[in-house]
């Protein structure tokens, strides 16, 4: 409870007990119960049962509901890398070329053996090896008895163009005297240097990843480290890094010190407030310089910037000299994994993608046997492992015991915690090489597709055991346990993470150009200065400052924002299309209306020229010519060419359809002859017969009285034109007698 500065207690004060717990990911958390009850105890029970099962069956990877996070078995997935490492990526493994055999592939200078198939040279080397092509699986089982645990040095990274190669091993078992020697081992080393075009074979590196007191400590149990004279032109280099238990005991110096100066602690008090002050040790500069000064005593930083410096190291004279490099500690599977995966980071573009990452992942630490089991305290299938102690009777006071950060010079640990030193296998190797990779990410913020959290989900995930990738202790162990079968594959899970967002999912990192870092990283050494990574130590103890990206955080908005833009703009565009061909479909059927318009209006121009000629021509005949209401055409004789006749005996002449010209009698011609004799000399047809006719005389008299026009007295229209059909006709001959 945090209580205000300069405020007083109450003098009675109801005891506590108090319950803390430390968790993994730098979490401190403490628990206050009531005295004289057994709460805690029983939440102590229960929280022991959960987190730390006597059985790997108990675990929730197993005991949970079926994961749909299934994967292909890892092997598959491991004979995969090999393939590409030898140059053919094209093929595809499968279950059955794995149970048949038929994976052992090989290129020029190396091949893949299956020595270790079934577990019996080595039980934590994986089923299949990258091996030189000039050593029989023959010498190889010979040389495997010279290593510790019989792993023998085995390839883990090849460079195609230039056949160096990166390989890894544990320590030599060269005796008390240092003075055993194996031709097997050897001759297994020097195929290792291929011969470089045009020159002599190429160099050898041995790089001992221990300090050197320590490889000559380890001669007492028959281990040791090589010798230059043994190993034809090579060269030993020992990197000095400390062992599994200084790495757990810095990480929990690193964690006491930001509990102790966090924002918050786990004792509730902030950093500001903590012995009576408002800042660091009461605000004066020697206190401060004695906080930040305790960082440095951690040695996190420092065992840190050791590995980085080791493996760019590594990767530059596999680079830069294309000489072969075997790196090997005490069993090879902490300080070495470390070591040849970080250089393998920095030497292959592929490994800083999201799918390059899970092979190495997969390859160095999972298939070679990095002991997660024991470095994380989880039981696995050949034992129960590392089980907590009992609470110690000075818990069960009022207040907790306090941190090695806090407690003075004099304090000193308990004799169960010496003794249990060298029992408790577990450390932060993994966690360890995560930060140096965040620390390469912070340097090289081009070079990478993932992101930093990308790596905080990877480690929150090992950590959950919610998925079985990280469980037991080898390969052979997960097999065995049916890992692959009966639990979840952290990688489908992050993989379902990020396929829901897409490329603006926080595990993509924003600033990542692959043809910026198309080659190695080669970090110089005063580059390698590491720092606190915010995003993970500071998270719980300095949850403003872990979000420290603020800038990137903006980034990945405006990032989001425009993606959110772009879609937009894409869906604006396939509207736009689809308006366009709707806009020229109704172009096009406005043009086609035009043209038929166009016609149409031509037609009727053509129409209205043709019924104004012919009206003209029938009224310079001296009929009348008008048009009804339906549309049809009245033609008549006028009887007085200057009044409109009133009545007139014509034919009506109509358009059908289909523009033929048809009569319709209408008018009445049943008058009597007598009358139209009578009228005779009065009917205008007489004198349009006397203009039009050749046989009218010019005395007025017509010389064909029996002519059907004179009989019809109105049968005037086509008369002009049928000229030839009236001399077809029969005359009398009497008719021109005279």
């Amino acid at each position: 409870m945090k209580l205000p500065s300069g405020s007083r207690q109450p003098e009675k004060t109801v005891s506590q007990r108090l319950l803390q717990i430390i968790g993994k990911d730098m979490r401190i958390i403490v628990f206050g119960f009531r005295a004289r009850t057994k709460q805690r105890r029983a939440v102590y029970d229960a929280l022991l049962r959960c987190t730390r099962p006597a059985r790997l069956w108990d675990l929730y990877a197993f005991v949970g509901c079926p994961s749909r996070f299934s994967n292909t078995n890892p092997k598959v997935r491991l004979l995969n890398e090999y393939w590409r490492l030898l140059g053919m990526g094209f093929y595809q493994a499968s279950m059955r070329a794995i149970e048949d055999g038929s994976f052992t592939l090989s290129n020029e200078w190396w091949r893949i053996s299956s020595v270790n198939s079934n577990y019996t040279m080595s039980p934590t080397y994986p089923f299949a090896l990258l091996l030189p092509k000039s050593i029989s699986d023959d010498k190889v089982l010979q040389a495997c008895t010279f290593r510790a645990r019989c792993r023998l040095p085995s390839i883990t990274w090849c460079d195609r163009g230039t056949g160096a190669v990166l390989a890894r091993s544990s320590q030599p078992l060269v005796g008390l005297m240092m003075n055993m020697r194996s031709n097997a081992d050897e001759n297994l080393v020097a195929a290792l240097c291929t011969q470089i075009a045009g020159e002599k074979r190429r160099k050898l590196y041995i790089a001992d990843a221990r300090p050197r007191k320590n490889a000559l400590a380890n001669g007492a149990m028959g281990g040791g480290s090589e010798s230059s004279a043994n190993y034809f032109q090579s060269e030993i280099v020992f990197f000095g890094i400390d062992n599994i238990h200084a790495m757990r005991e810095s990480l929990g110096r690193l964690r006491d010190y930001l509990d102790t100066y966090g924002t918050t602690s786990s004792d509730g008090m902030s950093s500001f407030l903590r012995h009576g002050g408002w800042s660091w040790g009461g605000g004066n500069l020697s206190s401060m310089s004695a906080s930040v000064s305790t960082l440095g005593d951690t040695g996190w930083l420092i065992h840190v910037q050791t590995v980085l410096a080791g493996s760019a190291w590594i990767a530059a004279r596999v680079a830069l000299e294309s000489a072969s490099v075997l790196v090997h500690c005490s069993d090879g599977w902490d300080r070495t994994t470390q070591l040849v995966s970080l250089a393998s980071l920095l030497l292959d573009p592929y490994y800083r993608t999201i799918r390059g990452f899970q092979a190495l992942v997969e390859k160095d630490w999972l298939a070679f046997g990095h002991p997660f089991s024991d470095r994380l305290g989880m039981p696995s299938i050949s034992g129960s492992g590392n089980m907590p102690f009992e609470l110690s009777r000075q818990a069960s006071t009022g207040s907790l015991p306090s941190s090695p950060m806090r407690q003075g010079s004099g304090s000193s640990s308990s004799q169960a915690q010496n003794t249990s030193h060298a029992q408790n296998q577990s450390s932060p190797i993994f966690l360890q090489w995560v930060d140096c990779v965040s620390q390469l990410l912070r340097m090289y913020p081009f070079a990478f597709e993932f992101s930093s959290a990308f790596l905080v989900d990877l480690l929150d995930c090992m950590l959950s055991c919610r998925f079985g990738n990280f469980l037991c202790n080898s390969e052979k162990e997960r097999e065995q346990a049916g890992i692959s079968d009966a639990c979840g594959c952290l990688w489908m899970y992050l993989a379902e993470l990020r396929a829901s967002e897409g490329s603006s999912h926080a595990h993509y990192n924003l600033f990542y150009d692959p043809l910026k870092h198309d080659g190695p990283l080669l970090p110089p050494a005063a580059a390698l200065a590491p720092t606190v990574w915010p995003q993970f130590h500071l998270r719980w103890s300095c949850p403003s400052e872990a979000q420290g990206g603020e800038v990137e955080a903006e980034c990945r908005k405006l990032t989001r924002k425009f993606s959110e833009l772009q879609r937009a703009k894409e869906a604006a565009e396939i509207r736009l299309n689809e308006a366009s061909v709707t806009v020229e479909s109704l172009a096009a059927e406005l043009r086609n209306e035009k043209l038929v318009s166009t016609s149409a209006r031509d037609a009727v121009k053509r129409a209205s020229k043709e019924t104004a000629t012919i009206k003209r021509a029938v009224q310079s005949l001296g009929f009348s010519v008008y048009f009804t209401v339906d549309g049809d055409c009245n033609v008549g004789i006028e009887r007085n060419p200057t009044e409109i006749p009133q009545q007139s005996i014509c034919s009506v002449l109509t358009k059908d359809i289909n523009g033929s010209v048809s009569h319709s009698e209408k008018a009445d011609f049943s008058e009597p002859a007598s009358e139209m004799e009578d009228a005779v000399s009065d009917n205008p047809l007489i004198r349009v017969c006397g203009s039009l006719c050749p046989m009218h005389t010019r005395d007025g008299e017509c010389q064909w009285p029996n002519a059907g026009c004179a009989q019809s007295q109105s049968q005037l229209v086509g008369l002009k034109a049928n000229f030839d059909a009236f001399d077809r006709l029969s005359i009398y001959d009497s008719y021109f007698g005279n």
